[in-house]
């Protein structure tokens, strides 16, 4: 059974849609005000969220802006209605993240329609995805990390959609899901791309080590490995960097690509807004820091590339291929990783390289 958090401060609205919902097979919650709404979202993690605009209390767009920031709920459907159009326009509660918009009086056929569209965009693409795994899993003689079919099936779902229906779209809605599909397409090559050089780093003897990288060179390649990651999330004003002047044992496109990973994990982690620090000090010591959900001792134990965790609770985020792939990179470098987390908080990534110091 679906469940939708409706928030209106109208409770004639709440009774009559609540009512109808009801009748039409939806668990339904009920919230007068945004800024409970949103404390029930975090509570309940509903399937859809029906809230009005105009509330006191904590309207609407601040819900909306507050949703798409929280790292567990920017991806619930929410459809936003209004008795007073003037004050809200479509095309600007879709800029803002909406997925639909309604200007009140709503007919309950338009409601139920609206309700059954959005539900069937969010389905569509896992409908896919276990298709495909399904196909996979009978082809291919090892399991598949599942940080591949999270963004292929994006692709595949959200293609159908516009090959389905995109004649009935607003050219807003549809520059939404082009953007949605680069950027799903963007990860899916990135994920083939680390999960192929994990089994070669895997299956081959570590290269013997080719002199060090200079201090100048340290700096340009930890900031575009966070560059890259930033690439794939929109946190730019987030993360700060501090490097200070050292030469390290490793090469620069390692080095790059050890910090993406980390960087890229930090961000799907935690929370739009928060502060992701990246710091390298003089002794070699790499560390990045989120202030995000928090990992407990049995999930850093069992890091890996086949490996998720809470998936029912966070199923657009895989856990692990990152990690692992940073594991096999810092092998022959003779560096250690360490991961310390205060879960629901914080969590820190450590590497100490072997530093070389620089002369006075």
């Amino acid at each position: 059974m679906k469940t939708i958090l409706l928030i209106d401060d109208d409770e004639g609205m709440l009774h009559s849609y609540g009512l109808l919902l009801r009748k039409s097979g939806y668990r339904v919650l009920e919230a007068n005000s945004g800024s409970l709404g949103f404390k029930m979202a975090q509570q309940h993690m509903p399937d859809l969220i029906l809230s009005d605009i105009n509330m006191p209390g904590g309207d609407g767009t601040t819900l909306l802006r507050d949703l798409r920031k929280d790292a567990e709920l920017k991806s619930v459907q929410i459809v936003l209605m209004t008795g007073k159009p003037e004050l809200a326009t479509p095309r600007r509660v879709m800029e803002e993240g909406a997925d639909d918009f309604l200007v009140k009086p709503v007919s309950m056929e338009a409601l139920l329609a609206c309700l059954e569209a959005r539900f069937d965009r969010a389905s569509v693409s896992w409908r896919v995805e276990d298709k495909v795994l399904d196909r996979l899993r009978s082809a291919v003689p090892v399991n598949l990390p599942h940080e591949f079919f999270t963004p292929m099936a994006g692709i595949i779902g959200l293609t159908e959609i516009l090959r389905g229906g995109s004649a009935k779209m607003t050219s807003t809605e549809i520059d939404e899901i082009a953007n949605d599909v680069h950027q799903s397409a963007l990860r899916l090559n990135r994920t083939l791309r680390n999960y192929l050089l994990i089994l070669e780093l895997q299956g081959s003897e570590p290269d013997p080590l080719l002199g060090s990288l200079l201090p100048h060179r340290v700096e340009e390649s930890i900031n575009l490995g966070v560059k890259e990651a930033l690439q794939l999330n929109e946190r730019q004003n987030d993360v700060t960097v501090l490097v200070k002047a050292c030469s390290l044992p490793v090469k620069a496109e390692d080095l790059s690509r050890i910090v993406e990973e980390i960087v890229d994990n930090a961000c799907k982690f935690s929370r739009q807004g928060t502060l992701i620090q990246v710091q390298l000090g003089d002794d070699g010591e790499f560390v990045v820091t989120d202030q995000g959900r928090g990992m407990n001792p049995e999930q850093i134990a069992n890091i890996g590339a086949f490996q998720q965790f809470e998936r029912k609770r966070y199923e657009q985020q895989g856990l692990g291929l990152g990690l692992l792939l940073v594991q096999n990179i810092i092998r022959p470098y003779d560096a250690k990783l360490e991961i310390t987390s205060d879960p629901g908080e914080w969590t820190r990534v450590r590497i100490a390289f072997p530093s070389i110091k620089l002369s006075a």
